[in-house]
């Protein structure tokens, strides 16, 4: 238990010992622990090393327990406070690394991943691996085959753990049966989510340690191939452009924790108008709107002649823009 602190077994033993006495001669503990004289003077030396006990000027010679809550707790901090500059160290070091990586094997900077199995193996492993910040680019097609009919375990966990996913989902996703559940379960967890009309490409960012992005062609229904993307001024373009298009996407707030689709979500909407104006606002059709939301085109159409009327609109990009500056969405 004590190990890592520096006891071995032999010394936490006579430690116990010691404190179960409080205070205690060498043959005493040397009875209590049926350990030779020598392996006993040793672990007490130890202990008083480590402000763990004290050592009597009488004779015999006597040694006294630290409380333990005091002693403990004072090797404890040392210990946190080794380890804050230990991180500390990481992260020079790390920095050293990052700026020789990026020009000492260019040809190294960039892989290439082949195959549907070893796209998925990077993927799920890059996502292990991010400490702080997952960042991407979503949008068909996929290398997973259930695509967006169910969520992505990875990140759920990721996310219960502390680590942040922020994705801007391409206009196009609107279209897959099971988004709009997957993406409100993501949000539910934790995922910081916004749409927008025509993403360049799909993409994945750790940290800010590396990308993935889908060697896709015209044509193609399934990611086969992946680039990586290691600490380079080519990664750093691209969480450039991931930052660019995080602050021209539309936030995505399709559910209100706790609130039913019927019931009211500020200013007399509904949880279900708020989905309807979000999804709006990101270019979704009549139908890729009925779609994700399991409503009619009819009824889409009917929502937003009630919204328009409402704020004055004349066209949906005036509404959408009037829900924004409301903060609707």
């Amino acid at each position: 238990m004590l190990e890592t602190i520096g006891l071995s077994p032999p010394d936490e033993e006579v430690y116990h010992a010691l404190v179960r006495r409080s205070q205690a001669t060498v043959p005493e503990l040397m009875g209590d622990t049926r350990t030779p004289e020598a392996t006993v003077r040793r672990s007490l030396n130890l202990l008083v090393d480590l402000g763990l006990a004290t050592r009597s000027n009488g004779r015999p010679a006597r040694f006294i327990a630290v409380s333990p809550d005091s002693g403990l707790e004072t090797i404890l901090r040392q210990r946190e406070g080794e380890l804050h500059d230990v991180r500390s160290h990481v992260r020079t070091l790390m920095e050293m690394y990052r700026a020789g990586a990026r020009f000492n094997h260019p040809g190294e900077l960039v892989e290439v991943v082949s195959g549907r199995d070893e796209v998925n193996h990077h993927w799920v492993q890059m996502q292990q691996n991010t400490r702080s910040e997952m960042r991407g680019f979503d949008r068909p097609p996929y290398a997973a085959p259930q695509a967006h009919s169910e969520s992505n375990p990875v990140e759920l966990e990721l996310l219960k753990r502390g680590v942040k996913y922020r994705v801007i989902y391409d206009k196009s996703v609107l279209e897959l049966p099971g988004w709009l559940e997957d993406v409100t379960r993501g949000i539910r967890h934790g995922e910081q989510a916004r749409i927008a009309a025509d993403l360049p490409m799909k993409l994945a960012i750790s940290d800010d340690r590396l990308a993935i992005i889908p060697l896709l062609r015209t044509g193609d229904d399934a990611v086969t191939a992946s680039y990586l993307i290691h600490p380079s001024p080519l990664l750093d373009a691209v969480v450039a452009l991931f930052d660019l298009a995080w602050e021209r996407s539309v936030p995505v707030r399709l559910t209100t924790p706790g609130l039913a689709s019927v019931e009211e979500v500020g200013e007399g909407l509904t949880d279900d108008e708020v989905k309807l104006l979000t999804l709006l606002a990101a270019g979704a059709t009549d139908k890729a709107a009925s779609r994700a939301l399991g409503w009619s085109e009819r009824t889409v159409q009917r929502h937003v002649m009630k919204l328009s009327q409402r704020v004055g609109a004349q066209t949906r990009f005036q509404l959408a823009m009037e829900a924004t500056r409301r903060d609707w969405i």
